[in-house]
């Protein structure tokens, strides 16, 4: 695969895990310093090791999430949640990657991740709550922590 090449699966998968509003802005923010930065990720991160067939997507976010926590990349995290949700986990799965990783990676770490969590899986609870009273009959979708 060519750079080219490379680089449009890389934008494709970027948007499907972060979100289109997220790679948006991202975009919008480059500039001649960060320019090269950002094709950079989206082909390498995004183009070659996100798109592997080894691992599914589910799978690349726990592994992310637990990584980002133990090497207390918080602002990272954050971001990684919303797309842990957008890739299938369930907020019970992330609260569980995250005291699962506290062991390994410590307690101070956790506590951080888990206030970088905390209000992103709140507010998509929330949304969950508001999309199952818009649908009259639909089943709840359970708690979250």
């Amino acid at each position: 695969m060519d750079d080219t090449a490379r680089h449009e699966q890389g934008m494709a998968v970027r948007r499907a895990v972060l979100g289109d509003e997220h790679v948006d802005a991202a975009i919008a923010r480059t500039d001649e310093t960060t320019r090269d930065f950002q094709d950079f990720i989206t082909r390498f991160a995004w183009g070659d090791i996100w798109s592997r067939p080894g691992l599914d997507r589910r799978t690349r976010s726990f592994v992310t999430l637990a990584a980002l926590m133990a090497l207390n990349h918080h602002d990272e995290l954050a971001m990684h949640v919303r797309a842990a949700l957008r890739n299938g986990l369930s907020p019970e799965e992330i609260s569980e990657v995250l005291l699962h990783t506290s062991v390994y990676a410590g307690v101070p770490a956790a506590n951080r991740a888990f206030a970088a969590a905390q209000p992103i899986l709140a507010e998509a609870a929330a949304a969950a709550r508001k999309d199952a009273a818009a649908s009259p009959g639909a089943p709840e979708s359970p708690a979250s922590p």
